[in-house]
C-alpha cells in the first residue's frame, strides 16, 4: 500500500533510519587479524570486536600467563580466536585461555593445549561460549577444561593423555546453581591413567555437592570414552536435570555414576566392558541404554542418607522413584545389583520394568532394601541364574537377537519381544538407535524399526578433532 503523505523529506528521514538500524545489526569494522605471538595475540584480543577472527600461525607458544579473554561478541557475529590450522598452534608453559568477566559469543577453536592443567577455564559470568576442535593433554594436577558459565558449547574436542589427579572436564556453576543450557557433545575422552584409587580423578565430573539440588538443563550426547580408569568414577553427576544420551564407554574401568541430584535423563548410551552405570537421587529416568560385557550393568544406589529428609548433600541419597525401563543387557556378570551398605537405606518406589538380559551370570543380585519396587515385564535369557529377579515380573524366552554392523545385537523380525510391553511409561520416546518408540513398545533398548538410525556405538573416527574435519 501506497501512503501518500509522506513528503520527500519524510522519505529521505526513513531511509537513513533504516541504514542505521542495518549497520546496528552488522558488525562495526570486523576483522580478520593474523597473530605470531602471545603478545599480539593478547592485543588483538583486547580490541576484538563482534565478527572479529584472530588468527594464531602455527607455531607452539609457551605462556608465562594466563591469556585473559573479556570481549563481547555477540549471536549473528561472535568473536573467534583460531589456530591457523587445525592442531597447528599449541599452548605451552604455565598459562592458558582463561575466559573470564562477563565475556560472551567467544569462539575457540583448533588449538592443542599442553600447558599446565587448570588455567582453561570460563568462568562464572561469561556466556554464549565454545571450544571446538581442539585438543587437550595438559599437565600436572587439575582439570584440563573448566565451565562455570552458561550457554557453553564444548564440542569436537580431543581429551588425551591424562596421568595427574583432575578431571579433563570439570563443569562448576556459581554460588549454589550449576552452569545452565550447556550442550558438550562429540568429544573423545581417551587414555586416563589410574591415580591409585585416590578420590578427584574422574574423566568428567559435572557438578558438584554444592550444586546438586540445582537444575542445569544441559545436554551430554555423542560423546566416546575409552581407556579411562583414574579412579572408580568415570561421569560423575552432581547437579538435576541434565540430559545424558547416545554416549559410548568403552574398556573403561570405571563408572558412570549419577552421584548426587535429581530428575536426569539417561538413554540411548553404549557400555561395553565396564562397570556400567550407578545410580543415586530421585526421579531419574533411565531407559534405552546397552550394555554388554560388563562386569556390572545397572547398580541401584544403597543409600545412606535422605537429602529431602535433611540429609548432608555429600550422602549417598537414596534412590527414589527411578524408572529403569527398555534396557538390553548381554553376557554381562551381573546385569542388575544393589550392593551391600552397613545400615543401608536401600532405595525406594523403583520401577524395573521391560528390560531384556540375556547371557552373563546372574540376572540380578539385590543385597538392600527395596521398598514399594515395581518389577514387570522383564524377559530373560541364557543367563546362568536368574538371582533375586521376583518371581512372575519376567519371562525367560529366547528374544532372538543378533549382532550387527554396529557391533551391539539387536531384535530379529522373530523376536518375541516385539510389542510386548503391555504398559505405557510416561517419558520413554526413543530406543538406542535414536528411532522413535511406537507403542506397543518392544522389550529392551531397541525398537524393531526401518526408521533412519540417529545413534550407534561410537567409535574414535565418530569423535574428536579428526570427526569434525
Amino acid at each position: 500500500m501506497i501512503n501518500h503523505y509522506l513528503t520527500p523529506k519524510k522519505i529521505i528521514l526513513s531511509l537513513m533510519c533504516t541504514a542505521i538500524f542495518m549497520v546496528a545489526q552488522s558488525p562495526a569494522r570486523a576483522q580478520t587479524k593474523q597473530v605470531s605471538s602471545l603478545k599480539e595475540l593478547q592485543a588483538a584480543i583486547d580490541k576484538a570486536r563482534p565478527g572479529d577472527v584472530i588468527s594464531v600461525a602455527d607455531g607452539v607458544y609457551p605462556a608465562t600467563e594466563n591469556i585473559n579473554i573479556t570481549a563481547h561478541g555477540n549471536a549473528a557475529h561472535p568473536i573467534t580466536i583460531t589456530a591457523q590450522h587445525t592442531g597447528g598452534a599449541e599452548v605451552s608453559g604455565s598459562g592458558g585461555f582463561n575466559i573470564t568477566d562477563n565475556a560472551s559469543y567467544i569462539i575457540v577453536r583448533g588449538f592443542k593445549f599442553t600447558h599446565a592443567a587448570s588455567k582453561t577455564k570460563t568462568g562464572p559470568n561469561t556466556s554464549f561460549c565454545r571450544f571446538t576442535q581442539n585438543v587437550f593433554e595438559n599437565t600436572g594436577d587439575g582439570e584440563d577444561l573448566t565451565v562455570a558459565g552458561s550457554d557453553q558449547e564444548i564440542d569436537h574436542n580431543t581429551f588425551d593423555h591424562k596421568n595427574a589427579m583432575g578431571r579433563f572436564i570439570a563443569i562448576r556453576g556459581k554460588g549454589s546453581q550449576i552452569a545452565e543450557r550447556l550442550h558438550i557433545h562429540h568429544n573423545y575422552f581417551n587414555d586416563f591413567k589410574s591415580q591409585g584409587g585416590k578420590n578427584g580423578a574422574e574423566a568428567f565430573q559435572f557438578g558438584l555437592s554444592g550444586f546438586s539440588l540445582s537444575t542445569s538443563n544441559s545436554v551430554v550426547e555423542y560423546n566416546l570414552f575409552e581407556h579411562c580408569a583414574g579412579e572408580n568414577e568415570l561421569i560423575s553427576v552432581k547437579a538435576s536435570g541434565v540430559t545424558l544420551r547416545y554416549n559410548t564407554v568403552r574398556d573403561c574401568p570405571a563408572q558412570f555414576t549419577l552421584r548426587h541430584g535429581n530428575k536426569s535423563r539417561v538413554y540411548g548410551n553404549y557400555f561395553f566392558n565396564t562397570p556400567g552405570l550407578r545410580i543415586f537421587g530421585d526421579d531419574h529416568l533411565i531407559y534405552s541404554n546397552y550394555f554388554e560385557n560388563c562386569e556390572t550393568g545397572i547398580v541401584i544406589g544403597n543409600g545412606d542418607g535422605e537429602v529431602a529428609d535433611g540429609a548432608r548433600l555429600t550422602a549417598h541419597d537414596r534412590p527414589d522413584r527411578v524408572l529403569i525401563a527398555f534396557n538390553t543387557m548381554v553376557n554381562n556378570k551381573i546385569s542388575m545389583v544393589q550392593m551391600q551398605r552397613k545400615n543401608g537405606m536401600g532405595a525406594t518406589a523403583i520401577t524395573v520394568a521391560y528390560n531384556l538380559i540375556q547371557g552373563g551370570d546372574n540376572a540380578a543380585s539385590i543385597s538392600g532394601p527395596m521398598r514399594d519396587a515395581k518389577w514387570e515385564g522383564n524377559l530373560v535369557f541364557g543367563t546362568k541364574t536368574n538371582g533375586d529377579l521376583p518371581a512372575g515380573t519376567f519371562t525367560v524366552i529366547d528374544p532372538k537377537l543378533e549382532k550387527t554392523a554396529s557391533g551391539a545385537y539387536h531384535l530379529t523380525a522373530q523376536s518375541p519381544a516385539i510389542n510386548k510391553a503391555t504398559t505405557t511409561l510416561a517419558g520413554i520416546t526413543t530406543d538406542m538407535d535414536g528411532q522413535k518408540r511406537v507403542a506397543p513398545f518392544d522389550i529392551g533398548a531397541d525398537e524393531f524399526s526401518t526408521d533412519a538410525v540417529e545413534a550407534k556405538p561410537l567409535s574414535a573416527k565418530d569423535t574428536g578433532v579428526q570427526s569434525a574435519l
